[in-house]
């Protein structure tokens, strides 16, 4: 298997990071929506931990039940050393592809569009 990670495995080990080591699937999916303002579907993020989880980038863990979800547990997310380090090599290759071209990518944007910003 590929030691590089998709765009959605990215985004998912980000969100990890901001939400620290108790972050649980709907927390995830809330803020992946929240900071890239797209529907994230459930099945997808569950399969994507799945399969973050069985690389070594993530660990999860079952919490206690709880009142609020009907005595259900809620399974825990955490980004291992591993994940830290995926992300590390990621956004080292993207500051490296992507340096300098800041002017280049609004320039084309502008033709493209007229300028409209996401």
């Amino acid at each position: 298997m590929s030691d590089s990670l998709g765009r959605f495995e990215e985004l998912i080990l980000l969100a990890l990071l901001r939400l620290g080591p108790e972050a649980y699937g709907l927390a995830v999916r809330r803020e992946l929506e929240d900071r890239t303002g797209r529907d994230v579907s459930t099945g997808a993020l569950y399969t994507a931990l799945k399969r973050l989880e069985w690389r070594g980038l993530v660990s999860s863990r079952v919490g206690e039940p709880t009142a609020e979800r009907g005595g259900r547990r809620r399974r825990h997310y955490r980004l291992e050393a591993s994940g830290v380090l995926a992300l590390r090599n990621s956004y080292y290759d993207y500051a490296k592809m992507s340096e300098g071209l800041g002017p280049k990518i609004l320039e084309a944007v502008a033709r493209i569009d007229g300028g409209a910003e996401r």
